[in-house]
């Protein structure tokens, strides 16, 4: 959730002549995907609590729902061709470059969606092992 406010993407324009570049970033939440997966977030922090606050741990297993469904909006955002890796891209030697670039904030959104749905289900696994 906190991830969707952090820059996911960008153009950067390199120059060996100058020695430097310029970078143009877009947060999670300036794409439509990226505020479908700050709801999704929103979503597993309350089946979280919810299970965590009433002491039943398959309510908080259901947040696996939610993460795998950002996982799902994730890829689709780097995956998109009108999105980042569909943006012009040129390359004049070292004179200059300008592309697309994945930022951390997608990378970090990524990871948190992959741990949520691991640590669910694990939740669930616990709870059906401590049910037996």
């Amino acid at each position: 959730m906190v991830c969707a406010v952090l820059p996911w993407a960008g153009i950067e324009a390199r120059s060996d002549v100058i020695g430097g570049g310029l970078t143009s970033d877009v947060r999670g939440v300036d794409a439509g995907l990226g505020v479908s997966t700050l709801v999704a977030g929103l979503a597993a922090l309350a089946l979280g609590v919810a299970g965590l606050l009433g002491r039943r741990p398959w309510v908080a297993a259901l947040a696996a729902l939610p993460g795998a469904f950002a996982t799902v909006l994730l890829v689709m955002f780097a995956a998109d061709p009108g999105g980042v890796t569909g943006r012009v891209s040129l390359d004049l030697g070292g004179m200059l470059s300008v592309g697309p670039v994945i930022r951390y904030g997608w990378f970090a959104a990524l990871a948190s969606s992959l741990a949520l749905v691991l640590f669910a289900v694990l939740t669930a696994a616990r709870r059906s092992s401590a049910t037996d």
